[in-house]
């Protein structure tokens, strides 16, 4: 069975987040640490070790000046993994929801793992539309580094369009496409045994939006939006989210990259 360890790899207290925020005390960057038999999986990575030292010059100025990160070395995945007595090597596998700074920004710290993300949100991170190329910086990775790109396919799951068996991985672990925020963004599903973990990435920014009726702070509803590559698109699978994460029946943890108050209950 797989374990899962949820690490907060990057703390962010935006610029207005005091009248913002929904009483929060900011954003966190929520990853998760998979132990399994084929050695340590990562959802996302966060900030690395780069990107602490380099700041704005490696993830721009306006995710430095208006999210204001912590830059935390010890938040690093790296440092929380070797904490946990582990150490860069056994980090064999990286799954990326999608590769914006903030959640790809640690993958220089695993040259050897291989990161899997879906076919379009590497082909556009590769080569950018003009409106896309500021989220996009092509220094937090290398020319070696071991992408495995997928697409769709098999059964769907719960409603949702699935990439199932992916090589190397367990069959526990799934790509759920939630295109929307960026071109090729996904969710990735894990199966825990008694219920499965739903990683949202930025499918959503605020878990009020999973609430009927929905609701999100005015900052991030308009953060979304601005963010996002196809806005219909987001706000078909938030909803598709939404009713999944309100049927108790299906056993589904749902939980976004960002939210304090989710990663604070699932650790």
């Amino acid at each position: 069975m797989i374990r899962a360890s949820h690490l907060n790899c990057a703390s962010f207290c935006p610029v207005g987040w005091s009248w913002a925020g929904a009483g929060t005390q900011g954003l966190v960057c929520h990853c998760l640490l998979l132990e399994t038999e084929q050695g340590l999986i990562l959802i996302d990575t966060g900030f690395g070790t780069q990107v602490i030292e380099r700041r704005e010059a490696l993830i721009g100025h306006s995710l430095t000046r208006l999210g204001r990160p912590a830059f935390d070395p010890a938040e690093t995945a790296l440092a929380q993994i070797k904490a946990l007595g582990y150490s860069q090597a056994d980090v064999r596998h990286i799954v990326c929801t999608h590769l914006d700074p903030d959640h790809a920004g640690g993958l220089s710290d695993f040259p050897h793992a291989q990161v899997h993300v879906y076919s379009s949100e590497l082909a556009e991170a590769i080569s950018p539309r003009w409106s896309q190329r500021p989220r996009y910086r092509s220094e937090l990775w290398s020319p070696d580094t071991r992408w495995v790109t997928h697409q769709e396919s098999g059964e769907r799951w719960h409603g949702f369009e699935a990439v199932r068996d992916l090589p190397g991985l367990p069959p526990e672990i799934l790509l759920i496409p939630l295109l929307g925020h960026s071109a090729g963004h996904c969710g990735v599903a894990v199966d825990v045994g008694d219920h499965w973990l739903l990683h949202c990435g930025d499918a959503y920014f605020h878990s009020g939006e999973l609430n009927d009726p929905p609701y999100c702070p005015t900052a991030l509803r308009v953060s979304q939006r601005l963010l996002a590559v196809d806005n219909e698109a987001r706000l078909h699978n938030q909803a598709k989210l939404r009713a999944l994460s309100l049927d108790a029946q299906a056993q589904v943890a749902l939980f976004c990259a960002h939210d304090l108050s989710e990663f604070e209950r699932h650790t």
